[in-house]
């Protein structure tokens, strides 16, 4: 395929005309992708690369059905909801009917951040109520509004970042956080904080608008909150007169495969009062959507504010919309999910096993995450060894990131369609780094002892081990920590640690 500009070129424009905090992955040897297909991306060498990472291309990277159906409708017409189309009720007819029954009334707009700060206005309007509850390291979009109530940006601010209407609540995390896998009741105890969090609010006569939580958080490293958890925050934030946001922006639309949405491992008598949705709900199309009850949606409207998004549901984008709907179902991508992985999950437990430096691995569906440890007793992280390991599958045409508050878990959600061929060629690959790492670091067992067996170096024809190549790279990352995000590199610039999102 013939391109316009070389990858240098391609990259000097960019430095000229792209804002700097525009950051790239593999910033010092990045990847220049020309096309996709499924789960497989394509530099100009024609190089495939294995995606592990993009769950906005939900039902693979250009999958035909959804480009038929955008090119059928652009085709015809693509105009504002203010005049009436039928793509428009029938997409919404459709993504109501997989959420519960109360959940009914839609506002489409364009990306997941959209979403969310609608639902806030939505939240602050139905009772009058400002401040929002979040959760540690969450991460809720790119947006002031948002930048406001997610730790995993505002805390790069310092001090000044935490704004005097946000509250945040430990992250429910039962293998790093507070209450962990052996303590009695996690969900009541993580819940409880967040009812202390709601006392101390109103003592100080603050009123609590919102609890917000990502189904299960991603950015903050694959978290799964215990189930019960909430159902329980859910009671003490009505009692409160707030309601509770559900985002589902990463892990939506049968990503955690015995269910549509993440919200649903909670079990049936939990339902949200506000769903947001984005990234899969349009294959990469810049569409999105907050669903929420009549009761909340005619507050909202009783401000007398007209509420309209210019590109928000338009007919191209619905047509889109419900081609992703017919893939999920036609090709039985939440079945595959489930297989697929629950094989992962298998085979990297696999590993746990076998290597120390894998402290827990943690997922439902293909949302997986592996939690990369220095000490599996103390449970340290191993964030250099991380991104290490992105950078080592990297070459091996494997895109992985890692992510969480010390970016030490390395992060699956790839595209539904991946394979149980795929899970393997990749924790295979996973299995030989670690091995090389551990030989080199002579890391210690499983179970915190010490390893008494010598450990092999492999020569170089230089004569220089493979053992001390790994150690020299583990210590070239340790020292640009700072200049690191996701595993990838930035420029050699001294700036604040910032992290790409992905």
């Amino acid at each position: 395929m013939s391109e316009l500009y070389s990858k240098a070129e391609t990259l000097e424009l960019r430095r000229r005309h792209i804002g700097p905090s525009c950051k790239v992955f593999f910033a010092k040897d990045p990847i220049k992708i020309v096309r996709a297909q499924g789960q497989y991306m394509y530099d100009e060498n024609g190089e495939k690369y294995l995606d592990c990472i993009n769950n906005v291309a939900h039902v693979g990277h250009s999958h035909p059905d959804v480009i038929k159906a955008a090119v059928k409708q652009m085709e015809l017409l693509n105009t504002n909801s203010r005049f009436l189309h039928d793509n428009l009720v029938q997409y919404a007819k459709r993504l109501t009917a997989t959420l519960p029954e109360k959940l009914s009334i839609c506002y489409f707009v364009n990306s997941g951040s959209e979403a969310n700060d609608l639902a806030l206005r939505l939240a602050r309007q139905y009772r009058g109520h400002q401040d929002v509850i979040t959760l540690d390291h969450a991460y809720h979009g790119h947006v002031s509004s948002l930048i406001d109530i997610s730790p995993y940006k505002f805390n790069q601010l310092g001090k000044e970042g935490k704004k005097e209407f946000v509250h945040v609540a430990p992250s429910p995390d039962i293998y790093r956080g507070k209450y962990r896998e052996d303590h009695p009741d996690p969900a009541s105890a993580y819940a409880d904080d967040v009812k202390k969090i709601i006392e101390d609010a109103e003592k100080n006569g603050r009123k609590i608008a919102a609890f917000i939580a990502e189904s299960m958080q991603s950015c903050g490293g694959q978290i799964i909150p215990p189930a019960g958890y909430f159902q329980k925050v859910a009671e003490y934030v009505h009692k409160a007169g707030g309601i509770f946001i559900a985002d589902e922006v990463q892990v939506g639309f049968g990503r955690v495969g015995k269910h549509f949405w993440g919200f649903q491992l909670q079990g049936k008598d939990f339902v949200p009062d506000i769903v947001t949705m984005g990234k899969p709900i349009g294959n990469g199309h810049p569409m999105s959507c907050v669903v929420t009850t009549r009761e909340i949606a005619e507050a909202f409207g009783a401000s007398g504010l007209e509420y309209f998004n210019t590109f928000g549901g338009n007919p191209v984008s619905c047509a889109i919309g419900l081609a992703v709907l017919d893939v999920i179902e036609k090709e039985d991508l939440q079945g595959n999910a489930i297989r697929v992985g629950n094989y992962l999950t298998e085979l990297l437990n696999k590993q746990k096993e076998k290597h120390p430096l894998i402290g827990d691995v943690r997922g439902i569906g293909l949302f997986v995450g592996v939690d990369l440890v220095k000490d599996q007793q103390k449970r340290t992280p191993a964030t250099a060894e991380a991104q290490h390991i992105i950078y080592k599958l990297k070459e091996q045409r494997i895109l992985l990131s890692a992510d969480g508050p010390h970016r030490n878990i390395l992060k699956f959600k790839p595209p539904m369609c991946f394979t149980m061929e795929d899970a393997k060629l990749v924790v295979d690959q996973i299995d030989e780094l670690l091995t090389a790492l551990e030989e080199a670091t002579g890391a210690r067992t499983g179970n915190g002892r010490s390893s008494t067996a010598q450990h092999k170096r492999k020569m170089t024809n230089e004569g220089n081990s493979q053992s001390d190549c790994i150690s020299e790279s583990i210590n070239h990352i340790n020292g640009t920590a700072c200049r690191q995000k996701n595993g990838f590199y930035t420029d050699n610039r001294a700036v604040p640690c910032k992290r790409i999102r992905t």
